[in-house]
């Protein structure tokens, strides 16, 4: 009579075990499918194969020799996050790698590729019309567009040919004798985890290293891994830019900073001026009230002109301290722009950045007005010494 229910129990507890053993299996074992990409960390560098957590059951393992540079050095260490594709399962194994390379691979290892997403190595061979000829795995030939090489058009195309390149195969015909690849692609696909990381952790203010991809007259595009911004010509620097090809060029590298980010409309502007020094805090210490230098004319107004101190520093003689005590009607019957010219700093005002300069050579008394009174456009000034001379009479005649 007591043994039914136990074997009741027995079977209860085999059937609780059996659901226990296979929901633990399934628990972080979603099955893999060969090309599938995913986020492994290295747990063990050895001498052939570099051992992966990949969040399974049973140990992921890479070929060492895909993970060391051009100088044989290895690019991981133990903890590394590792994107890689998972190849096959065996012995408990799973095999990955970071593409499809070595000599040996046929035909049918390449469709794999093309359908799994593998990437392979490729050589480019040579230019043929509309693009490059390139040998893959297996000596098998392939083509790449001009347009699937790279993420712009390349300018110095004889540089390209003999090099080894990534490419992911983007179409496989007439048994692997069509076969078509793209470069591009795998850039791509670099550039948007690249911007994933941007977008975490990209703040406005931050300084970032950058490459110049495009000059225009407006400004420069800078691309700083994951997305391109608009560097003005007014955040070059702090002086006056222009002809913005004296001061930069395609592929130059910069440190800029961030000085607007908008990822809804994908704008993004950068300043090389906000990583630079700011000559203003020169102007009352080494540019005083008083002091005399020399300067160059940089620009002519109707109401005077301005003149560089350094860049960055510009200081506005008005036309009334212009002519020599002569009355003139633009600063361009006496100065013209390069002109080097002798000045003494007359007044400073830092809240509003402007200086105040009069001629050194000049015997213009100075006034309580300033060169900048006609700076913004508003005003009459001081006129000449003439003018001063007329109102003085007028006074006395009417006292």
């Amino acid at each position: 009579m007591n043994e039914e229910p136990q074997d009741v129990d027995e079977n209860t507890e085999d059937e609780d075990f059996a659901a226990l053993f296979a929901a633990s299996l399934a628990t972080g074992t979603a099955r893999l499918e060969p090309g599938q990409k995913i986020a492994a960390t290295v747990l063990q560098i050895g001498a052939e194969w570099v051992f992966l957590d990949v969040g399974q059951k049973g140990e992921g393992i890479i070929a060492a020799s895909e993970l060391l540079n051009t100088d044989g050095e290895m690019t991981v260490a133990v903890g590394d996050p590792l994107n890689a594709y998972f190849v096959t399962r065996k012995d408990g194994e799973l095999r990955f790698t970071l593409r499809l390379g070595g000599g040996s691979s046929g035909t049918e290892q390449l469709e794999d590729a093309w359908r799994s997403g593998v990437p392979v190595e490729g050589r480019i061979e040579e230019e043929i019309k509309g693009g490059f000829a390139v040998r893959l795995p297996g000596a098998v030939r392939a083509f790449c567009p001009f347009s699937q090489l790279g993420l712009r058009r390349e300018e110095n195309v004889a540089e390209l040919i003999g090099s080894t390149l990534t490419f992911k195969i983007t179409q496989f015909g007439e048994q692997g004798r069509n076969i078509v690849v793209s470069h591009r692609a795998i850039l791509e696909e670099e550039r948007r985890a690249q911007r994933e990381v941007l977008r975490a952790t990209l703040k406005e203010g931050m300084v970032v290293s950058g490459t110049v991809t495009n000059i225009r007259e407006f400004g420069a595009f800078i691309d700083i891994g994951g997305i391109e911004g608009l560097l003005p010509i007014s955040e070059i620097g702090y002086g006056r830019v222009e002809n913005i090809n004296e001061v930069l060029h395609v592929g130059q590298e910069l440190q800029v900073a961030l000085k607007s980010c908008d990822w809804e409309k994908e704008r993004f502007a950068f300043s090389l001026r906000d990583t630079l020094a700011d000559p203003w805090q020169k102007v009352g210490t080494i540019y005083r009230e008083g002091s005399q230098l020399t300067g160059t004319v940089s620009r002519l107004t109707q109401f005077g002109a301005f003149v560089t101190l350094e860049d960055g520093i510009d200081g506005l003689v008005h036309i009334s301290k212009l002519g020599g005590g002569q009355r003139i009607r633009h600063p361009q019957d006496v100065l013209k722009v390069g002109q080097a010219l002798a000045v003494t700093i007359e007044k400073i005002d830092l809240a509003e950045r402007r200086i105040a300069l009069i001629p050194t050579a000049t015997d213009v008394a100075v006034s309580a007005e300033t060169s900048w009174t006609e700076q913004a456009g508003g005003g009459s000034g001081l006129g000449s010494l003439g003018d001063l001379l007329q109102a003085a009479q007028k006074e006395k005649k009417i006292k």
